[in-house]
């Protein structure tokens, strides 16, 4: 042999050859995915090619996955191959080439990774799962999620996957009053929940936080979807038991099915999302399948957003006021409410816009500017008027809250014992501590505290106890129907006599007639606010409406009817 000659067989021993050499595994099936045929190499890679009418799930059971089954539907709809990466526990990582012929679907296995020691198999096999999967409660993650998408699209039939996203409702109390601990508990639970109700139709994924998303594969997908959708809401009326206590955590589910929807991911991400904004805005706990209408609530929201963080530049806030009334009927002052007047939309309702300026950060800036604004005008009215001014809960829960609010009152002027602050019971579910010493502190400063809106939120009385409140104002939910309800009488009442013995005052809010009025005076309510008095008035406005004696022209007959006077 010559020197310059490379003997191979000498340099490559024929096992070690062999110990790293794939072979690959081709198998051929019918339509109904049973064997009609294999190679030596599947038999060599199949313990169970043998057995009579074989099919392709049990000889591959990771092709049994939704998502991946669902490819081989499509193979099989379009004639059009693909190949489809799969694990296995023998021969690891796997690439199927699936392909369409005259006699049936041809498979072949091409290659396997994981020739390494088995130790390094295990530990691979770890780390993919751990990059896969979520930590908490073992469901594909959100880098899963995407992957599988992809795979699913674009769809080239008419029917493709249903993407469906979900979000929780009232999870965030569960963290904010039993802890993070209790909250992991619920999205375990919730996770299980949703795999229970999903059944073998789908997969489910966490994507983040209370954030889950399935991806479901069926026959007649439009049905199917809004099927599992409703099941899912109905499955989480039921109680979360969490340490011996029920919680109720519901869910919200925005249902969209390529390729009618969208046939990229993104765009069926999109649409998902908008469906579940559309179940969230009407009152949660519901399933929405995508509609193009809901495009339009959409980009108005968007455009209210983008408006927003330039109002208050653009000089588009203004303030109007409404009058408060003790008995008998003496105007003591009036309540300031923030507007909003659109250049091209015209006035937004505060419940549209407050909501986008507190999750974009917006309400510290602009509830300054409507403090200091409020109490430049209060400067020109009587001086036993009080001013009275709504804290929304972002703004409230922002360090420095009391500092910001004596340097507004001294650089203006204004009493601090003429303002009164609005805060809601929302707010009080956040911080507790800190809460407690924020309003200490604004007592200590002399201002009155009001909490607004009592009734219709939490209504814990440990709150009543544990806070430093001059006022409860009753809402205007047990007002509208007083006359005619006798369970609102009893509340109205019972949170009156609650209010005294308590050494607070009492304000209705929504009186609209005469009647309701009279009713309250009767009770024993210490104040009366609504459109029975007067409409919310330009400042423009007030100093007529003071000068009349708390008359204005639209409400003259009103003020006759129940005697107001400054």
């Amino acid at each position: 042999m010559p020197e310059n000659r490379v003997d191979r067989s000498q340099r490559i021993p024929h096992e070690s050859k062999s110990a790293n050499r794939f072979e690959a595994a081709v198998s051929l099936w019918d339509l109904d995915l049973r064997l009609l045929d294999s190679s030596k190499g599947f038999h060599d890679h199949t313990a169970l090619a043998s057995k009579k009418d074989l099919t392709l799930w049990e000889a591959y059971p990771e092709l049994a996955k939704p998502v991946l089954a669902a490819m081989i539907r499509q193979v099989i709809d379009t004639g059009e191959p693909h190949t489809i990466q799969i694990d296995t526990p023998k021969q690891g990582k796997c690439s199927l080439l699936v392909s369409l012929i005259h006699t049936g679907l041809l498979v072949i296995q091409t290659k396997a990774a994981g020739i390494g020691p088995p130790s390094e198999d295990s530990e691979k096999a770890q780390l993919i799962h751990q990059a896969t999967h979520d930590v908490l409660t073992g469901l594909p993650n959100r880098r899963q999620f995407s992957a599988e998408l992809a795979q699913l699209l674009p769809a080239s039939g008419k029917i493709g996957p249903a993407l469906m996203q979900l979000d929780l409702d009232d999870f965030k109390p569960v963290n904010d009053t039993l802890g993070h601990g209790a909250g992991d508990i619920v999205l375990k639970l919730a996770a299980e929940r949703i795999k229970e109700t999903l059944g073998q139709g789908g997969t489910v994924y966490r994507l983040a936080g209370d954030e889950f998303a399935i991806i479901q594969v069926r026959p007649q997908q439009a049905f199917e979807a809004e099927q599992l959708a409703d099941a899912l809401v109905a499955a989480f009326k039921k109680p979360f038991i969490v340490n011996g206590i029920s919680l109720f955590v519901g869910v919200s589910v925005g249902v969209a099915i390529a390729p009618r929807d969208g046939n990229e991911d993104e765009q069926l991400m999109k649409a998902a999302d908008v469906a579940l904004y559309a179940a969230k805005k009407e009152g949660r706990r519901r399933a929405r399948t995508f509609d193009p209408t809901m495009l339009i609530v959409v980009e108005q929201r968007e455009l209210l957003r983008r408006s927003l963080r330039v109002a208050l530049q653009r000089d588009e806030f203004f303030i109007e006021y409404q009058p408060l009334v003790e008995p008998p009927s003496t105007v003591v002052g009036f309540e300031a409410l923030l507007r909003w007047r659109h250049p091209t939309l015209g006035i937004i309702p505060p419940a549209a816009f407050i909501p986008m300026a507190e999750a974009d950060g917006l309400m510290r800036e602009i509830g300054q500017w409507m403090l200091e604004e409020a109490c430049r005008e209060a400067l020109s009215w009587p001086e036993h008027y009080t001013l009275a001014v709504n804290l929304s809960p972002a703004e409230f829960l922002t360090p420095g809250l009391t500092d910001r609010v004596s340097q507004t009152l001294d650089i203006v002027g204004f009493p601090a014992e003429r303002l009164e602050l609005e805060i809601t019971e929302g707010v009080l579910l956040e911080r507790t501590i800190n809460n407690l010493d924020t309003l200490n502190t604004l007592n200590v400063l002399g201002i009155q505290i009001s909490l607004d809106d009592f009734g219709t939120e939490y209504s814990s009385l440990s709150y009543l106890k544990n806070f430093p409140f001059d006022t409860i104002k009753i809402d205007r939910y047990f007002i509208k129907d007083l006359m005619q309800d006798t369970k609102s009488q009893t509340i109205v009442r019972s949170v009156i006599s609650l209010a005294h013995g308590l050494d607070m005052r009492v304000t209705a809010e929504g009186v609209e007639t005469p009647q309701q009025a009279g009713w309250l005076l009767q009770e024993g309510c210490d104040r009366l606010q609504g459109y029975c008095i007067s409409p919310p008035m330009r400042a423009e406005r007030l100093e007529e409406f003071i000068r009349q004696g708390g008359r204005s022209q639209s409400t003259a007959t009103t003020f006759d009817e129940i005697h107001v006077r400054p």
